[in-house]
């Protein structure tokens, strides 16, 4: 079913197709009726089943429809993301909408600095997509109110409950005025995100696409089984592909070190992880997205929010410690209708493990015993991409004249100490002053 036929405003359909977007996915042809009817929505898709879309084409509408014009630091919808990432894509999608109507969005999240947010709020902004935290702070500091919210949009409510937003979540819903309309969406509906929807959506009509669990028919699932000798040498062989991968590791200094060994191995490679600034993530993701680098080194942080086009391999490097996070991470790939393969390395005392966890993600896959070379992961890997020659490291900063140590730095302090101090330093005669205006007090 198309978006037109859907009841999708021209303006909107306009932009979705010069996107190359024409016809509707499940969860979107579900929604969208009762989403551009004014009704409450719960949604419940896995990743990469097109909720984001699902839910910003009816926030653009309803702000759209109203003709009111946003006050400043009085946004008119909300939407919430538990991660900065995953803000910052759905801005990415919102944004070409609203243009169509002249409406204006901001990302509101921490880990940078807040005037840039603070400013575009004074400016009078249409739609926020908002992590909790800093929004809280904002609001808190009373730099804008939710009082004028029409339309609010909580997404990946699970994960929301998964990292603790919970509390704060309620807290800011709270805020929101009770006759706006609400739509929630989310993998999985455990106990503590039945309690959000018992309290703030009315009269809701829920539309289930997928389980959380679901299989996606175009994911394939392997599980390698390696020597601790030969994982390393695998972990480069599936990642030495011409398609992009991601490969998650536990730990951020094991994503921080494997990207560079990748690197310097002749494979650009990028990391993704909590140690690295808004701006470096950014920098990261732009360079993931682009030619030149087609491997992505992360940790959880990437399990959710991160959708970058064409993304044919997740590998997991170290498995992770529960299944909810396995279906996130590799939904990472197969996304949107494409294909994809995930791999899940184990050393053979993980065996027993990670077969709990697949029977819990309801994943059917066998491990097999194999190596860097073996049939099954030459086939997998596909094309090896050319090497691609390190860039060199950077000089060392030659170490400034003048330092402790150097004949240049004694030379200058000779030639400017004065008269009567015996060769000392101005630094040494200051402190000699200081010292003595101390004992006189």
């Amino acid at each position: 079913m198309t978006f037109a036929q859907l009841g999708v405003p021209a303006p909107l359909v306009d932009v979705l197709a010069a996107e190359g977007k024409t016809d509707a996915f499940p969860i979107q042809q579900q929604t969208l009726p009762d989403t551009l009817a004014g009704r409450d929505v719960l949604g419940r898709g896995k990743t990469g089943s097109g909720k984001t879309l699902g839910f910003c084409i009816p926030v653009v509408t309803a702000l759209a429809k109203s003709g009111a014009r946003s006050a400043p630091s009085r946004p008119r919808a909300l939407i919430l993301a538990p991660t900065r990432e995953l803000a910052t894509q759905i801005n990415g999608v919102l944004e070409p909408l609203a243009a169509a109507h002249k409406l204006r969005t901001t990302t509101i999240f921490g880990g940078v600095s807040q005037n840039r947010q603070v400013n575009a709020l004074r400016g009078g902004v249409d739609v926020v997509v908002a992590c909790p935290g800093r929004l809280d702070d904002l609001l808190k500091q009373g730099l804008l109110t939710l009082d004028d919210i029409e339309i609010t949009v909580l997404d990946e409510a699970d994960h929301m409950a998964d990292l603790g937003f919970l509390p704060v979540v309620t807290r800011l819903l709270a805020q929101t005025p009770e006759r706006g309309q609400r739509m929630f969406f989310s993998a999985t509906l455990d106990s503590e995100v039945d309690k959000l929807v018992r309290r703030f959506l009315n009269n809701e009509v829920m539309h289930s696409v997928d389980e959380a669990t679901s299989s996606v028919p175009d994911m394939t699932h392997h599980v390698f089984e390696v020597s601790a000798d030969e994982k390393k040498p695998l972990v480069r062989a599936l990642a030495s592909g011409t398609g992009r991968r991601i490969l998650f590791t536990r730990t951020k200094h094991q994503a921080k070190k494997l990207a560079k060994q990748l690197t310097t191995q002749g494979i650009p490679a990028v990391d993704l992880h909590g140690n690295l600034s808004q701006n470096q993530r950014d920098r990261n993701l732009a360079a993931f997205s682009g030619p030149d680098v087609r491997v992505l080194v992360a940790t959880d942080i990437a399990a959710r929010g991160v959708h970058v086009d064409s993304v044919e391999l997740v590998v997991h490097v170290d498995p992770p410690a529960e299944h909810k996070a396995y279906l996130h991470r590799s939904g990472r790939t197969a996304r949107a209708g494409s294909s994809g393969d995930v791999a899940t390395i184990i050393l053979p005392d993980q065996r027993r493990d990670a077969q709990q966890l697949l029977r819990k993600a309801a994943i059917k896959a066998t491990p097999q015993a194999v190596s860097s070379d073996s049939d099954t992961v030459t086939q997998l890997v596909g094309e090896t991409a050319p090497y691609v020659k390190p860039a060199p490291a950077p000089a060392p900063q030659r170490r400034r004249q003048g330092s402790s140590g150097s004949s240049g730095g004694r030379g200058r302090q000779t030639a400017g100490h004065s008269g009567g101090h015996g060769g000392r330093s101005r630094r040494s005669a200051s402190r000699s002053v200081r010292t003595a205006a101390g004992r006189s007090r």
